[in-house]
């Protein structure tokens, strides 16, 4: 029996893989958080399926209830938010089940920055503007940073940073990001996206904390910052010239 460790997605019901609707149907346990993953997205799971809420249990309780699955033959739905393979935890609980004994597989899934991307219709790398993505976080309230992936540091290069965890450190993340990126350097935050109740800021860096604080959005958000947000003056691709060659 495995354990299938699913993104499900940044909270639309239907941005989950085909592959990752087909093992939530045939999986007799699922084990999913309350907190980010959408009602709807448990409709697919079976009749009779064990659903196991994991927010309020620890690292220990959530393997204990994979381990038990598995030694009694079910297979086990492991919904992650977004895509499982950024600040998704699972890392940790692979490691337990490599110990365990217990086999997993993984399922890609839509994460947090290619939702906020679409809503707002915008590319994150534009050519000769920017052709990097910072995908970050901040440690408050979290395990602590690596040395060397501090803001300051992570922001020299001017790239698109797409930061998770960290709205509600918006007036601490703007002076950390304001010496390199500037006052007027474009600024989106997405909160809840691809939801029915998905919120859009859009402003600068000098402006965006005070838009953050007004519209009360506290988590599930998305902070984007780089020049890409705002683009319009950039040569086309090299992938369509004509120029290129296709032999």
């Amino acid at each position: 029996m495995t354990i299938h460790f699913i993104g499900a997605g940044p909270g639309a019901e239907d941005l989950i893989t085909v592959r990752g609707q087909r093992l939530l149907a045939g999986s007799p346990v699922c084990l999913y958080a309350g907190s980010l993953v959408p009602p709807g997205l448990l409709e697919h799971c079976p009749p009779g399926v064990k659903l196991v809420d994991t927010w309020p249990l620890d690292l220990d309780q959530i393997i204990a209830e994979m381990v038990a699955a598995h030694a009694a033959g079910q297979d086990v739905a492991r919904l992650c938010s977004g895509d499982p393979s950024v600040f998704s935890a699972i890392a940790e609980q692979m490691r337990r089940l490599d110990a365990a004994g217990v086999p997993y597989d993984v399922v890609p899934g839509v994460p947090a920055f290619a939702a906020a991307a679409a809503v707002l219709a915008r590319e994150f790398t534009v050519p000769e503007v920017a052709q990097t993505v910072i995908l970050t976080r901040t440690a408050e309230r979290a395990t602590a940073m690596p040395p060397g992936e501090d803001l300051a540091t992570l922001s020299a290069s001017r790239a698109t940073m797409v930061l998770h965890l960290a709205v509600q450190r918006i007036d601490a993340v703007v002076a950390e990001l304001l010496p390199s990126y500037g006052p007027d350097c474009p600024v989106a935050v997405v909160a809840r996206a691809s939801r029915d109740d998905e919120v859009i800021l859009r402003g600068t860096l000098s402006g965006i904390a005070a838009l953050v604080h007004a519209s009360g959005i506290r988590r599930t958000a998305v902070i984007v910052v780089g020049a890409a947000l705002t683009a319009d003056q950039f040569p086309d691709s090299h992938l369509y010239s004509p120029r290129r060659s296709r032999s």
